[in-house]
């Protein structure tokens, strides 16, 4: 009999500035515990023979968790520079807790990691709000000069 998997109430999965992106749909505080990352538990050997599956998370030096599934909410929370969550492993399972007070309509983002970081998101450009965002502070280019002739004396 196949597993029904519930979709959590306490989330929602909406267009972000990544793609699709986890947001909260009720008040979190500091250190709660917002969802679970869940999927098919899988030896780390397998998880780096996967190709391209950007949903596949370490839980130590013998498992992976491939998180890939659709039913797997949590895989839907992106990364960030400056991240408002961050996953915690407990008794080999794989949390998104809080790292502060997060209002209803927040995105939910954690830092992924350098080596993920490194081989998925580097060599496309970062997209989340802090990297994606103009920054005012920031100057502004100046317009190229023409290069001019060097007129003979």
């Amino acid at each position: 009999m196949p597993v029904k998997h519930n979709r959590p109430t306490n989330v929602r999965v909406k267009r972000s500035s990544a793609g699709l992106g986890l947001f909260a749909a009720v008040r979190f505080k500091k250190r709660e515990t917002i969802i679970e990352y869940i999927g098919k538990r899988i030896s780390s050997r397998e998880g780096d023979e996967l190709e391209n599956n950007s949903y596949i998370f370490t839980v130590n030096s013998k498992t992976d968790i491939d998180g890939s599934p659709r039913w797997n909410t949590a895989r839907y929370a992106n990364h960030s520079c400056r991240p408002n969550c961050e996953s915690v492993i407990r008794q080999g399972r794989v949390f998104i807790i809080a790292m502060r007070n997060i209002q209803p309509g927040e995105e939910l983002t954690y830092d992924y990691g350098k080596d993920y970081f490194n081989d998925f998101i580097k060599p496309f450009g970062c997209r989340c709000i802090k990297c994606a965002a103009p920054n005012p502070a920031k100057p502004k280019p100046s317009p190229k000069k023409r290069k001019e002739a060097i007129s003979p004396s």
